[in-house]
């Protein structure tokens, strides 16, 4: 029997990629390795929204070369954004790599390498799946708490700064019966936690009702994702908690503020990528919104549901970014209140529309407002956690911790880590439970169970930057 090894590189998109590879090998007769010395497939599924992603994969291959030179038998798969945006380039960049495939094609990978197996050359498979449609369904296996499931894939919103339309294609969406039997069927096998899956996930209609879809890509959202989360909670009851990631703020409509009124599953919480607080800067990127109108958007949804917490996405040193742009962001941070961010610096991507703008900031200016950034939104993730201490949280358990036989890890029902102390005897994995916040770390926060004990600990805190913190976008 074969066995196989997976390294994931980005975002969750590739995190849930990454497990139906694992369920095709699996169904194929592979089995899983954890060391790539014995894996007789070796697949590498990267992303290419950052430049270092990219860099990452050309040093990983080249660790793979005495492994493959020592067994020529051994397959090398690359995955992924980067397999999509490069294709038959990488197999003339790396001779270390047998197969490029392109995440609409991941079906098709035990065909393709029973065909290596069998002689075939070195190729790669990047074809998307526009015609008809495919998405990858989650064999439940009784172990996860929480999983993904995708409802659409591609983006046609074009922001100058990606590369996704390259690299996933234009939108396609996922009919409604096929999302709610998939999570109905996670749930009969004890997933307790769905987060729905898209690169503009709240932009999503139903394919197969006719009278659902948008009339246009640049007019008004025509988005039914508000009614695609009404249909879960009504049709799914036993799952506990329902997040979606990553939404677009042009598709924040009414509709969707109101059913994060009306549906309890849905966390106070959300991720909704800005990018950018300066007006000039996001008419550079495309991003089809103003300051004001996000702004407008998130506090309408807070006024909906009191206590939404948010996050998001900041590019700082886009091409023409200045000083009194950079000091907009920061101002912006501050007003909408974000507890946590991914920033990156903007590094050039290809096949995207910035590149015509140049890379006009030097790179130490970008360094130097990365850091700047770092430190309000650092700033603003303690002070919102220390604020947590004292109280009780609804957790939704994920399993247990490393640090204590009776520890255990899940999250808050605004999405904060929180890592608690149960009775001894008790597993909690998989239940809704109330933790006492005992202490505030800098990026997580400890409690107790109701019925465990904890001994009170010198209050201390990590020395890491912010979890959420990235390089380069």
């Amino acid at each position: 029997m074969a066995r196989y090894l997976v390294q994931t590189f980005g975002c969750q998109m590739n995190v849930h990629d990454s497990r139906r590879i694992e369920e095709v090998l699996r169904a194929a007769e592979h089995e899983p390795t954890d060391d790539g010395a014995l894996a007789d497939v070796i697949v590498v599924n990267t992303c290419s929204v950052r430049e270092k992603a990219e860099h990452k994969l050309m040093s990983l291959l080249g660790t793979l070369r005495p492994l493959k030179e020592a067994r020529r038998d051994v397959v090398v798969v690359v995955a992924g954004c980067v397999a999509q945006q490069e294709g038959e380039r990488l197999l003339r960049k790396s001779d270390v790599v047998d197969l490029v495939l392109g995440p609409d094609n991941i079906p098709e990978l035990p065909a393709l390498l029973r065909e290596l197996a069998h002689g075939a050359p070195r190729q790669a498979r990047t074809v998307f799946d526009d015609a008809s449609p495919r998405f990858l369904v989650a064999q439940p296996t009784g172990k996860e708490v929480a999983q993904y499931v995708t409802v659409m894939k591609g983006c046609d919103e074009r922001c100058t700064f990606c590369v996704v339309p390259y690299t996933r294609g234009s939108e396609r969406y996922r009919p409604a019966d096929e999302i709610v039997g998939e999570i109905a069927r996670m749930v009969a096998g004890g997933v307790r936690e769905v987060t729905l899956l898209g690169q503009t996930v709240n932009s999503w209609y139903d394919p197969s009702a006719l009278d659902s879809k948008p009339t246009g890509r640049r007019a008004p959202s025509g988005s039914r994702f508000a009614h695609l989360l009404r249909r879960i909670a009504r049709e799914v009851p036993g799952l506990l908690r329902l997040r979606y990631t990553s939404p677009h703020p042009r598709h924040l409509t009414e509709e969707l503020v109101a059913a994060h009124r009306d549906l309890e599953l849905i966390p106070a919480h959300l991720h909704l990528p800005v990018q950018s607080g300066s007006d000039a800067v996001l008419r550079r990127m495309a991003r089809r919104y103003t300051r004001d109108e996000y702004l407008r958007r998130v506090r309408s949804l807070q006024k909906a549901r009191p206590g939404t917490t948010l996050s998001t996405d900041l590019i700082v040193g886009f091409p023409g970014e200045t000083e009194e742009d950079f000091e907009q962001t920061l101002s912006l941070v501050r007003e909408a209140g974000f507890v946590a961010a991914f920033c990156f610096k903007y590094s050039p991507r290809p096949h995207t529309p910035a590149l015509k703008l140049g890379d006009d900031v030097p790179e130490s200016v970008k360094d130097e407002r990365l850091q700047r950034l770092f430190e309000v939104v650092g700033a603003q993730q303690r002070a919102h956690l220390d604020s947590l201490v004292g109280t009780t949280q609804r957790v939704l358990v994920e399993g247990p911790n490393d640090a204590s036989v009776h520890r255990y890890t899940g999250r808050s029902g605004r999405h904060e880590i929180v890592h608690l102390e149960a009775p001894a005897g008790v597993d909690p994995t998989g239940r809704l439970v109330d933790v006492r916040i005992r202490q505030a770390y800098d990026h997580s926060l400890l409690g107790v169970m109701e019925g465990a004990e904890l001994p009170e600990r010198p209050r201390r805190r990590s020395s890491k930057k912010l979890p959420l913190l990235g390089g380069r976008a």
